[in-house]
């Protein structure tokens, strides 16, 4: 299948490590004229280096805080003056610190809001006029299974990202004579630092070895396993692409079955 990206440009956030880098490196394979953000800059130059030697393809790298909107807009626009215009933003950010409602406080609730609800606005806010000016566009927002099924001990991933699939949805109507689609792609279980750093907490506060966490959280999983960051930047890329012509504000989850709602 022709996925329509060769030389599209392509901007994904919060890519030098986990989901964002395995998108990033998804899209490279398609031939796409990608540019990844992230805060740490020697974070972004290894995955630079990792995505060139995996794909052949060389991509742009700029420094970015998703919660620093003077970062996002310059982040959007050194990407628009490298790569010519922008075709497909892709929105991602680092989880929200875990724990539950009587442990946040209300600097908790502000720096999550910011850190997984208005990044994604100000993302899009930004990306949008260059979007129409390619006449149309694909936005995917990188979310989370929580979106279907609240985590117990995540409340502020559970809240916030329900926020940024009601923009999605939102969004889907507001953009669609744009010609722009836009789609949630939601993360379960997969093989990623977050996963591995909420395993750890969970074990610690149990006081039981993390073998027997991670072990346990197969137990409700379908398929019976880990996904694999690849796995995951395929799906997007597809949601992303323009092979993608007529899904517009859906969220695909991509859990191994582990969520059951309808």
């Amino acid at each position: 299948m022709d996925l329509g990206l060769a030389n599209k440009s392509v901007f994904v956030a919060a890519a030098s490590k986990g989901l964002g880098l395995a998108t990033a490196l998804e899209f490279a394979r398609e031939g796409a004229k990608v540019v990844i953000a992230s805060r740490n800059l020697q974070q972004l130059e290894a995955a630079r280096q990792e995505i060139k030697e995996a794909t052949g393809q060389e991509v742009g790298i700029v420094q970015m805080d998703v919660t620093s909107p003077e970062q996002i807009t310059e982040a959007i626009q050194a990407a628009v003056e490298r790569n010519g215009g922008l075709d497909v933003l892709i929105t991602n950010a680092g989880g929200p610190p875990g724990g539950g409602f009587a442990e946040m406080e209300d600097a908790d609730w502000s720096g999550g809001f910011d850190l997984t609800l208005m990044s994604t606005i100000r993302l899009i806010r930004e990306a949008l006029p260059h979007l129409r000016a390619a006449g149309g566009g694909r936005i995917v927002n990188v979310s989370s299974v929580s979106i279907k099924q609240p985590i117990q001990g995540l409340i502020l991933s559970n809240v916030f990202r329900a926020g940024v699939n009601a923009l999605t949805k939102s969004l889907a109507t507001e953009l669609a004579e744009d010609g722009i689609l836009i789609n949630t792609v939601a993360p379960g279980r997969i093989g990623t630092d977050r996963i591995r750093e909420l395993d750890s907490k969970r074990a610690d506060a149990a006081g039981v070895p993390l073998e027997q966490v991670q072990a346990e959280a197969l137990h409700g999983i379908p398929l019976g396993r880990t996904g694999t960051p690849e796995e995951f930047g395929r799906a997007v890329v597809f949601m992303g692409s323009f092979a993608n012509t007529y899904s517009t504000g859906q969220s695909l989850l991509v859990d191994g079955g582990s969520v059951k709602s309808l």
